[in-house]
Formats: structure tokens, C-alpha cells, sequence
């Protein structure tokens, strides 16, 4: 039994937009990582990145779960500025971690001196959690192009050129600077179509209790969303315990290459989302399933496909970046943190359902996943110093428990979903690995090759090797819908 029409139709539309958007931001953030790299240096890089793990996760506590728990909340009777109370109470509670923040710099940066800019580093967490939000009110009148305008331009193509007009003036924080820019950029984009969209609140009255019921009412969203979240940060706060700030700065590098398949699976979300929770008001649990599966497919082919060719061109990437001496250490790191990517397809997308029809057990499962991924990164770290092995084997190991720990949660959160729902949750097809067969063996030809000549021709030809295995293999005419106009 397939997907209904209208319900394919607008996963297949959203997923249009969000795959022109991935490359998009893939075009996008290139720059800013050699820009990073060719002028700041790594070990700036780690500061930022701290700094930026930081901020991040309060802005993602501070959501409250709205992100995703938003569709429930609008959908309900008399919901027309529901938008505005999710808006409101997510500033409330942005208002203590930046106070924090603010007079505790420390915590953003704590093996470094603290100047003046450093203080106002926090004001982005504000920024980034009412883009968020607005964002989410968008998809669920499934407006994603807006999405991909805030995220996949305004936000990487801003912090790329501030950060080169800062480094003359501000050559130690210009990149903190940058990066605060670039979240102000992308709320204002996100605001105006918000604005657009929804309007000024008309007759609309904040009412505290109803506003503390619906923070109360997403916390296992906002748990949930927290622990994924950090299940990304975790590996390199750990990392920063053992090795030089230069090393988290090349991870970093790494971890931004390989978490761009990664913004591939966030930017079906909001249209995931609202088919989600219109199938379940109905009880319809088997489409969820399916739609679950097919937007599944969809993520892992494109993922599977990015990873492969950015793994097997991960030396050269990683030389392109920065001076080869010191980045090339980071490719061991890059190869499993896109095979970390892979293995959790298959979590975020049980998660999309798991959210609404079981929270406090995906909380559960996403708890212990964190806690093995914590356990098994500090030991092999260790084990790794102990043996002698330089910075470059540990980031590696770190990237490494990063994936098991995601493929052993992606296997449990499936089981979980295939119970509850009643339906198979898979996203796997035998022609993904004839395709990657043919993808990597065009690729390894152009490996000796001149850098130039394997990112000109070589990672092209791969990818079309792949594209057209999948295609024409893998791709079911439901699955062809995703690339056009019209059913």
C-alpha cells in the first residue's frame, strides 16, 4: 500500500527544496571553512568551536521542543496566534541562559584570556532560538522555502564574508564576531516571512498559565531534541579534555565537512513533521510508518552518495583546507564522522514519530545512547594517549564511538517504532550498495590524481556513477516523484 497522494506530494515538494538546499549550503559553507583555516588558524578554530557548542545548546534547550512540537500546538481550536504564544515563551526562557552566559563567559571559553567581544557572544543565543521557531511556524503551512533562504544562504554566506572583512581588524576574534552576525542574518530572514505569513497578533492576550503548560507539555520534545543535539557535541568536548586546542580545531573542521549530510536530514523535518501529526490525529500509525521509510530512503541515498565521495576525497579536502602538515591528521576523524551520519538516518527518522507516540521512551532510548557514546569515547581516547598514538589516532576514536554509539541507537529506535506503529520502519534498499560500489570505484581512479583534477572531474563523475545506479536501480516511481513538479 502506498503513501497517499496528497501526503507524497508535499513530502516529495518539501524534499525537493530541502535537497536544492543541502547543496546549496554545501556550495555555501566551503568558503567559510577555508577562510576559517587559511587565516585564523586552528587554533582559533577551536575556541570558536567551543564557544559555539555552547551557545548552540542553549538555544536548543531554550526551543523548548517547539521546533517540532509547534505542528500539535498550532493545530489545535482556537490556535490563530499560536504562533505568537510559542514566539513569546521561547524568549522567556532565552532570557537566563544569556544572562548567564554573559557574566560567566568562562564557561564559552575556558582555557583562554576573555576580552570585551567575548561578552556579547551570548546575544546570538536569542537569535538563534526565535529563527528556529519562526522557521517551524513556517513548515507547518509548509513554507520550506524559507527555511533553506535563512539557512542555506543569509546564515553561511554572511559569516563567511564578515569573517574576511573582520580578520584585518579583529585577527583573534573576528570569526566569534562572524558567526554572531550570521545568526542575527538569518532571524532576520527568518522574521520577515513569519511576519508575512502569519501577521501581527490580532486580539491576542499572553496568558502565563496557558504559556507554562505549553513549555511543560513539549518537555520530553525539548529533552529529546537536547540529547540528539549533544549527542553531536559531546565527541568534541570530550576530545577538548585530552588534546591541544589546535586538534579541536581541526575536528571542528571535520565535524563541519561531515555534518552537512547531516543538515540534509534537519531540512526534512518541517515538512516531515506536519504529515506526521495530521496522520496520527486520524490513527492512522501504518502511514506514518511508510512515510517515515520513504523520506528515509531519500535522506540515506543522497547521505550515502555525499559521504562516500567526501570519505574517499577526505585527504585532499582535508589539504585544501588548511596547511596538509597539520589538517591531514583530521581525515581518519572526517571518515568516521561520515559514517557516524549514515548510521543515524535510520534514528532521526524513527525519532520524527517516536516524538509523538512514545517521548518519555525515546528519551529513554536517546539517554543511553548518549551514555554509551560518552563511556566508549573517553575510553578509547585513553586507551589511544596510553598506547602513545599522536592527537590525529584520538580525534579519530572519538569520531569512531561517535558512530557506533548512533548505528546502535538507529537499530533500538526502529524496533521501538516498528512496535508501536504496527508497520516496518526501513529505510534500506540493496541498489544503495551497487551504487556505492560504482561511485567509489569511479572515484578511486582519480585518487593519485592532482588534487584539482579530483575535485574538478572526479567527485562529478562519482557522484553520477551513483546518481544514476540509484536512479534507475534503487528509485520506485513513488521515489521519482521527489525530483518533480507535478504527480
Amino acid at each position: 500500500m502506498s503513501a497517499a497522494p496528497d501526503d507524497l506530494s508535499t513530502l516529495a515538494q518539501g524534499g525537493r527544496t530541502s535537497v536544492g538546499g543541502f547543496v546549496m549550503r554545501l556550495i555555501a559553507r566551503i568558503p567559510f571553512l577555508i577562510i576559517a583555516s587559511q587565516y585564523y588558524g586552528a587554533t582559533a578554530m577551536g575556541r570558536l568551536a567551543f564557544a559555539i557548542a555552547v551557545v548552540e545548546f542553549m538555544a536548543q534547550i531554550s526551543t523548548l521542543g517547539l521546533k517540532r512540537g509547534l505542528g500539535l500546538h498550532l493545530s489545535g481550536a482556537g490556535k490563530e496566534n499560536g504562533a505568537w504564544d510559542a514566539m513569546l515563551v521561547v524568549l522567556f526562557a532565552t532570557l537566563i541562559p544569556t544572562a548567564v552566559l554573559m557574566i560567566f563567559p568562562q564557561i564559552m571559553f575556558p582555557n583562554s584570556e576573555i576580552n570585551r567581544l567575548d561578552y556579547l557572544i551570548p546575544l546570538a543565543i536569542p537569535a538563534l532560538a526565535l529563527s528556529d521557531v519562526s522557521l517551524a511556524a513556517l513548515a507547518y503551512r509548509l513554507d520550506i522555502k524559507s527555511n533553506v533562504r535563512a539557512r542555506a544562504v543569509i546564515e553561511p554566506w554572511t559569516i563567511s564574508l564578515v569573517a574576511i572583512a573582520l580578520f584585518p581588524v579583529l585577527p583573534r576574534d573576528g570569526m566569534l564576531v562572524a558567526y554572531a552576525a550570521s545568526t542575527v542574518a538569518a532571524l532576520i530572514a527568518s522574521i520577515i516571512p513569519f511576519l508575512s505569513s502569519f501577521g501581527l497578533p490580532v486580539g491576542w492576550k499572553p496568558r502565563p498559565i496557558e504559556l507554562y503548560w505549553l513549555a511543560r507539555a513539549n518537555a520530553p520534545l525539548a529533552a529529546a531534541e537536547a540529547i540528539e543535539w549533544s549527542s553531536r557535541r559531546l565527541d568534541l568536548l570530550i576530545l577538548g579534555l585530552f588534546v591541544s586546542p589546535a586538534m579541536v580545531g581541526i575536528y571542528w573542521v571535520a565535524q563541519q565537512i561531515a555534518s552537512l549530510p547531516q543538515k540534509l536530514k534537519t531540512s526534512f523535518d518541517p515538512v516531515l513533521v506536519p504529515v506526521i501529526t495530521k496522520s496520527l490525529a486520524v490513527g492512522d500509525k501504518a502511514a506514518v510508518a511508510r512515510h517515515i521509510s520513504q523520506v528515509g530512503f531519500w535522506i540515506l541515498a543522497t547521505q550515502m552518495g555525499v559521504a562516500l565521495v567526501l570519505g574517499l576525497s577526505g585527504e585532499g579536502l582535508m589539504a585544501l583546507l588548511g596547511p596538509a602538515r597539520d589538517y591531514v591528521g583530521g581525515t581518519g576523524a572526517l571518515s568516521f564522522l561520515l559514517l557516524a551520519e549514515v548510521a543515524a538516518g535510520l534514528a532521526v527518522v524513527s525519532e520524527a514519530a517516536l516524538i509523538y507516540v512514545a517521548p518519555l521512551r525515546n528519551m529513554a532510548y536517546s539517554l543511553a545512547m548518549l551514555a554509551v557514546q560518552a563511556l566508549l569515547t573517553a575510553t578509547l581516547i585513553m586507551l589511544t594517549q596510553s598506547a602513545g598514538y599522536p592527537e590525529g589516532w584520538q580525534a579519530a576514536c572519538a569520531a569512531a564511538a561517535l558512530a557506533i554509539s548512533l548505528g546502535i541507537g538507529s537499530i533500538a529506535k526502529a524496533l521501538l517504532a516498528k512496535n508501536l506503529l504496527g508497520a516496518p520502519v526501513s529505510v534500506w534498499r540493496w541498489p544503495i550498495l551497487l551504487a556505492a560500489m560504482c561511485g567509489a570505484g569511479v572515484s578511486v581512479i582519480f585518487l593519485s590524481l592532482p588534487n584539482w583534477l579530483e575535485f574538478t572531474i572526479g567527485i562529478p563523475l562519482a557522484l553520477a556513477a551513483y546518481s544514476w545506479i540509484i536512479w534507475t536501480r534503487g528509485f520506485g516511481e513513488d521515489d521519482r516523484k521527489l525530483f518533480r513538479k507535478t504527480l
